[in-house]
């Protein structure tokens, strides 16, 4: 089973090298500092983890690719109980 650092390497090497992060009514690219809406994003893949000591910790990453914009991205969000709400509210939103 993949690892959470092993899919983030992996989504590096296949070209998701920006990370974006919930702000306010957005998600910020923290290469350029932009904020988009979450609707404007296609999510091209979603990776679910659980602890290995605690099923409940959970997280997800998401590799995600900004419409009209060639740059693509993950998302890393915790998952479950442990989800920020403003992470619940992109997460929500997105595609």
């Amino acid at each position: 089973m993949e690892t959470l650092r092993e899919a983030l390497e992996r989504l590096v090497r296949s070209g998701y090298v920006d990370e974006f992060s919930a702000d306010g009514e957005g998600l910020r690219s923290r290469a350029t500092g932009a904020i988009a809406a979450p609707e404007t994003f296609r999510v091209d893949e979603v990776v679910r983890f659980e602890g290995e000591s605690d099923p409940s910790d959970e997280s997800a990453v998401f590799a995600l690719r900004p419409s009209g914009d060639g740059r693509r991205g993950t998302y890393t969000v915790a998952f479950g109980t442990l989800m920020d709400a403003a992470d619940a509210e992109m997460v929500r939103r997105l595609r």
